[in-house]
This record gives structure tokens, sequence and C-alpha cells, in this order.
């Protein structure tokens, strides 16, 4: 018995791909008993905050954002990575090796649509906050930093300009744009064409594709917004053992290229293997790649609170 690892995570595909990828082939197998705490991240930060100062929290390991991971270490409560507790640790690339926290998968942020349905394809975010689309036009609620900060490079060039990224948000929302809780949710909608256009993950493009969804994207002109998703340890995590072991079992190599035909998210290790049509499906092109814009973290990590107040009680209302 290696002892139990609570994992902190969002559900639906994340979670299986999980069990599938990373826990039953390298964590069971030694005897952990992993158990996932299932919620979106706004629960399960909260959570973290309210345990702060206990001397054991309730989960061993946290799967967040790169932004949320930055945000955690900025409240004290990211413990600080020992990167030779890794085994692969040399394999990471630097995008994803932080100080508080390792970057399981990576992608960008697309504009997705239906090719059948909406001609000509669009080429920029601005295109995918256009009222022209009605209630064709589609966003997930849990994704709302990432939606207003696409707003604020479509409307004024800059990821921070939340006030011109309003404008452009309101005046979707006055045409019909549709709300969706969960990328799941958004997923279905696009099958059953009740929303034609919207923006999303490019892995998640690729995965619904596999799908048989009807759906493209495109790496916007203004420049594509990377995505990092990985995970911390609290502080107080009752099995920091544990932890760095779900770490390790997550950079494994099996388990990244699993994840890449699975789910469709680059590896964030170098020694994963992806063959070079499917890199070619979820990767993005020399030129796309210098354009690829990291986010502003520490300005995240000051406005999630108003961003989040304003996206439900004003957006959303």
């Amino acid at each position: 018995d290696a002892g139990p690892v609570d994992v902190g995570t969002w559900g639906g595909d994340y979670a299986g791909l999980l069990t599938k990828n990373v826990e039953e082939p390298f964590l069971k197998s030694k005897g952990f008993e992993v158990v996932q705490d299932q919620a979106s991240d706004a629960p399960r930060r909260a959570k973290m905050v309210a345990e702060r100062r206990l001397p054991r929290g309730t989960t061993d390991i946290q799967g967040l954002s790169a932004a949320q991971m930055f945000e955690m270490n900025a409240a004290g409560i990211a413990e600080p990575i020992d990167y030779s507790k890794l085994k692969n640790a040399g394999n990471i690339i630097p995008i994803a090796k932080y100080p508080y926290g390792i970057g399981h998968i990576i992608s960008g942020k697309v504009v997705v649509f239906n090719p059948k349905l909406v001609t000509p394809a669009p080429t920029a975010y601005k295109d995918a906050f256009d009222p022209k689309y009605g209630n064709k036009l589609g966003f997930i609620d849990i994704q709302y930093q990432y939606v207003m900060l696409a707003a604020g490079l479509a409307a004024a060039g800059d990821m921070t300009n939340l006030d011109k990224g309003k404008e452009l948000l309101l005046a979707a929302k006055r045409g019909g744009a549709r709300i969706y809780p969960t990328n799941e949710a958004f997923a279905q909608a696009m099958k059953t064409e009740e929303i034609t256009i919207g923006l999303m993950w490019k892995a998640r493009a690729v995965q619904w594709q596999n799908a048989g969804i009807s759906v493209d994207s495109i790496a916007p002109s203004e420049g594509t917004m990377a995505y990092v998703s990985g995970f911390m340890i609290p502080k107080n995590a009752p099995n920091k053992a544990g932890a760095y072991a779900y770490m390790d079992a997550m950079l494994e190599k099996g388990a990244q290229e699993n994840f890449a035909v699975d789910m469709g998210y680059a590896p964030t290790v170098t020694n994963a293997v992806v063959a070079p049509d499917l890199m070619k499906r979820i990767g993005f092109t020399e030129e796309e790649n210098k354009k690829m814009k990291d986010l502003n973290y520490e300005f995240l990590a000051k406005n999630d609170a108003a961003m989040k107040e304003w996206w439900d009680k004003v957006f959303k209302a």
C-alpha cells in the first residue's frame, strides 16, 4: 500500500483520461489509492484558500491552469517544487516548468467553427465575437478568463484591455450569444448545430473531430493565446510523496503520448513521440508558434475576482 492520493481535478473527459492514462497504468499498479475530487477550478481554489491555515488540507495535488497555479502561489498556498524528486524532470519543456507547478498538457486558444455552416471561414479572434452570428455563437462559462482576454485582444490588441473586451462581449450577448456551463456542453451544441462558432482549445477541436463532429479551427491573426494546464501541490498536502509520484506519472512518456492521441494536447516532455500527422493537427506552424502569446499571469491573479464578478453579474445576467 503506497497510500492514498487525493487529486483535485476537473470532471468530464479530462478526469476519465487521467484515470486511463496516468492513474491506472502508473500509480494504481504501484499500490497507490487514487481518489479524484472533481469540481470546476473556482470552488477548488476557494477550498484551498479556506484550508490554508490548517496543518493538513484535504487534497494532495490540484489540477489547474498555469494562471491559476500562479494565483495559488501568490496566495502562499503552493508548495515549491523540488525537481530532484522527479525522475522525469529533465524532460519537461521550459514553458511547462514553474517553481510552483508543472504543466501537464499544452495547447492554444483558437476559433472553432462548423465549416459547413460558417463561410467564409473566420480568421481572427474578433470573428468569434461578431454579433452577426446571433445565437449561433457560443461561449463557455468555466473559460471566462480566456474569453475575456481574447475579447481584449480582439478589440484593442491587448489582452489586459478588459474594458474594450467587455464592450465586444456585451455586443455579442445582445446579438443572442449563448453560454454553456462546460466544454462538454459546448461540444454537444456544436454537434447538434445549435451553435456554429466559438472559442476553444485546439486540442479539444481535434478531439471533437475524432468523435465525428463537424468542426474546424484557425489560429487567430491576433496571435494565439497559449494554454498550459498542469498540477501543483498545496503546502499542507497530507501525502506529498504521493503528489510527487502523481506528477512523475503524468510526465511519463507513455502517458503523454496517449494524452496526445486521446485528447489532442501536445506533450510537455521532450521524449514523447507523436506521429507527424497527429502533431500537425494538434500543434501549430512555425509562424503560428512565433505569434503565440503567453498570458500575463500576474495581471490575471490581480484581476480574476473582478473578472469573475463582472462575468457572473453582468455578462451572464
